[in-house]
């Protein structure tokens, strides 16, 4: 089977306008003329079969005709009307000069009669002594009333280019500015996300340019974003390296075995503190970049595994971590971030808690404690933060002046930027249960 060649349809706005307009302008101007074909048609109609009965009213007379058998022969005579008069007795007294033959049978009033090759329209009318047909050809009112069309549907005709060349011309000014925003996107480098203009823009289009303003904003932001987060990055990763750098080196110089283990020891701490660095950047990265889909997500199950994950470290430090308080609370949120966001809290707290200390971590319900909707709690009896600090801390790569605890500054910006991402807020206090730190997420309700 031969295979259907595809065609390519163009979807340009202005040229589909066009030819729509021009189209509509076509059958307009043929639908006129039709229309006053039909209108001259009718009223030539009503004209001639007025004057046809006239013309037959005015030949009833009861005075005797004489038969026409001497009809000149070269004489066309007029085929267009016919007039016959005919006795009772079925004997054609006149008969006017016409080459037409006429069937010798009359329907009084009118009547459409094919003869001669042609329709004729006949009026008959009967007296006491005399029948009298009028017949004409209806050629000749067609001819006429495509005379009259013409003449009315002339000017429409003379005006259509004129009307065309108007559309043409409103329609290329009225998406100039469409073509003026196609060329100053198309002359832009790749880096370039000032907003366009939307000025004489049509109101169909400037709400896509008003939206396009706004995508180049978000990316903006995000570009501005991820240049600052590179730049951040490789100013962070530059000390821990040149740190594991004076390590090696000073791992190659140990001259005994006591101070090539001190060496080893150090140098993992500097590895594992790199690693860390590099895990926290990474979340960080995919957690602003990522915009996955949400669905419902228990806060008591994923409080639960983020305890259990930190049980190890929070044992190895003598810290009392457990689950205060459990309500049943569900958000929409993405599963995997929000534990990320739990464990961050909860490695924080037990990292900056010193040994012997406590960490509870409290899932409370819509409503809670005069909550507006579900949150997290995470307390601990740690040195907490000051509250001039308390912002600043979101920072990323920002420490506390002082803190002896390790680390590389991301944890409370990976938790900022999960929180935001599922429109919770995010809130540094002090815990008067524990003395420490209390940092609570609250979600909005549903």
């Amino acid at each position: 089977m031969m295979a259907v060649p595809k065609v390519n349809v163009t979807h340009s706005l202005r040229g589909r306008l066009l030819w729509f307009l021009l189209a509509a302008i076509t059958m307009a101007a043929v639908a006129q003329a039709m229309i006053a074909y039909s209108s001259a048609l009718n009223d030539a109609d009503q004209i001639f079969d007025y004057h046809m009965q006239q013309m037959a009213m005015s030949l009833r007379s009861n005075a005797p005709m004489a038969a026409t058998g001497n009809r000149d022969p070269n004489d066309p005579g007029n085929d267009e009307m016919v007039v016959q008069v005919w006795t009772p007795d079925g004997i054609q007294v006149f008969r006017s000069l016409s080459r037409a033959e006429l069937p010798q049978r009359a329907v009084l009033g009118f009547s459409n009669v094919r003869a001669n090759g042609t329709t004729y329209r006949v009026f008959s009318a009967q007296t006491a002594t005399q029948t009298i047909q009028i017949a004409q050809d209806l050629a000749v009112r067609k001819r006429m009333a495509g005379t009259l069309a013409l003449r009315t549907v002339g000017p429409i005709a003379l005006m259509a280019p004129v009307l065309m060349l108007v559309v043409w011309w409103v329609v290329s000014g009225s998406l100039a500015p469409v073509a003026r925003v196609q060329r100053q996107l198309a002359s832009r480098k790749a880096d370039d996300l000032s907003e366009v203009s939307d000025a004489d823009l049509p109101d169909e289009v400037r709400p896509l340019v008003q939206e396009l303003n706004l995508l180049f904003s978000r990316v903006q932001t995000a570009f501005e974003a991820q240049q600052n987060f590179v730049a951040d990055a490789a100013h962070e990763l530059r000390t821990p390296l040149a740190a594991l750098k004076l390590q090696i080196l000073s791992l190659a110089r140990a001259d005994c075995s006591e101070a090539r283990d001190v060496a080893i020891g150090r140098l993992s701490a500097g590895v594992e503190r790199a690693s860390r660095l590099v895990e926290q950047l990474l979340v960080l990265a995919r957690t602003e970049a990522a915009d996955a889909k949400l669905e419902p997500v228990s806060l008591t199950d994923l409080a639960k595994r983020a305890v259990g994950d930190m049980a190890g470290a929070a044992q190895a430090r003598n810290i009392d971590l457990g689950l205060e308080q459990a309500d049943e609370a569900t958000v929409q949120g993405q599963g995997d971030a929000l534990v990320i966001l739990l464990r961050n809290l909860v490695d924080n707290a037990v990292k900056y808690t010193p040994a012997g200390g406590t960490v509870d971590v409290s899932v409370l319900g819509a409503g809670a404690d005069g909550g507006a909707g579900p949150r997290l709690v995470v307390e601990d009896s740690g040195p907490g933060i000051a509250a001039e600090e308390r912002e600043r801390v979101f920072n990323r790569f920002y420490r506390v002046p002082g803190s002896e605890a390790q680390g590389s500054g991301l944890g409370l910006a990976i938790i900022r930027a999960i929180a935001e991402r599922h429109g919770a807020k995010l809130a540094l206090d002090a815990s008067e249960r524990l003395g420490g730190l209390k940092v609570t997420v609250e979600f909005a309700p549903r």
